[in-house]
């Protein structure tokens, strides 16, 4: 996102100055990061946050929780909206916020604490009725993303989001993003965004499931972190056979895809029995099966001589520096 700018809309009790902002300007330091503190009402804080788009013009807006449930009306913006906050009324009233609320990060205004009161819940659960109206197929499609947390004990939307867009995406986590689920989450996503806008093509990795975990499913030592760093430079895709003998295996694939590669696996597993037709760059195999040996562009056989551990395969990668 170099150059660019990106519109954080916090969530409920937070406020600009949250811990998301801080990473977010860590991880993309030639980023512009915009993110008022949103005031307690609905309305004024919808109002406050499209006037914000009109005269930013952000390349991207991230909400989280509350803030997730805002983003979405943000139309004709590509967004990411982390454990959005759709049931807003009812997630207030049943986790106790009527009454006295105390910030957990500091305001602009020095503000630390306010009150919600069942009329203001009741404008929260109108302000959702807003949600998910006017959605046209490009951003139903295209612009919008949902990440959710499996083990999130607050907000429970994602069949609800999944009605509306199909780029639903479960993580490892819970309601709040921490250090690991911003870099191994939302970054990833925020990645492929900002290589749609700039029409950038990466280099592709194909990288058989074989190579990923041994015969008992336990992922090689070193597999999924080094997923993670290919995937920082390069487009990286995971490759299994599509047996007609076994149809169960797709779907035990795509789980323990889901389960250790987690976002990265998004929309980036191929079933295909022959290799060779696919396109791509790189190859990471351990056979020469099913048309490897044909493929196109460089094999690299995964438990070689050569390339006998992912240490070794990365120091590969290392020298290619993105290329």
């Amino acid at each position: 996102m170099q150059g660019k700018k990106i519109l954080y809309v916090h969530g409920f009790c937070s406020s600009g100055q949250s811990g998301t902002v801080t990473r977010l300007r860590d991880i993309f330091p030639n980023t512009t990061i915009v993110a008022p503190d949103l005031p307690i009402r609905p309305t004024e804080a919808v109002e406050l946050l499209r006037q914000t788009c009109e005269e930013e013009k952000p390349d991207l807006i991230i909400g989280t929780s509350m803030g997730g449930m805002y983003a979405e009306m943000l139309h004709g913006h590509h967004r990411i909206l982390v454990n959005p906050a759709f049931e807003m009324g009812k997630t207030m009233g049943k986790n106790g916020h009527i009454g006295k609320n105390t910030f957990f990060s500091p305001r602009q205004d020095g503000v630390q604490e306010f009150i919600i009161t069942k009329s203001m819940v009741k404008e929260y659960e109108e302000i959702t009725q807003q949600c998910f109206s006017n959605v046209t197929e490009n951003e139903r499609k295209e612009l919008v993303f949902g990440l959710f947390g499996d083990a999130d004990p607050v907000v429970h939307t994602y069949d609800l989001f999944h009605n509306h867009y199909p780029n639903a995406i479960r993580f490892h986590g819970e309601h709040r993003m921490n250090d690991d689920i911003v870099r191994h989450a939302l970054v990833p996503v925020i990645r492929w965004i900002d290589d749609k806008q700039e029409g950038k093509e990466r280099p592709t990795v194909l990288i058989s499931i074989d190579a990923l975990r041994n015969k008992h499913n336990d992922q090689h030592p070193g597999a999924v972190k080094a997923f993670r760093e290919l995937a920082e430079s390069y487009n990286v895709f995971i490759i299994a056979d599509s047996p007609t003998a076994y149809p169960a295996y797709i779907g035990e694939v795509q789980e323990w895809a889901q389960e250790f590669i987690n976002v990265y696996a998004h929309n980036h597993i191929i079933f295909c029995n022959r290799k060779n037709l696919m396109l791509g760059d790189y190859l990471i195999d351990p056979s020469e099966d099913n048309g490897a040996d044909e493929f196109m562009g460089t094999l690299i056989e995964f438990g070689s001589d050569k390339f006998k551990t992912w240490e070794e395969t990365m120091e590969f990668f290392g020298r290619l520096g993105g290329q």
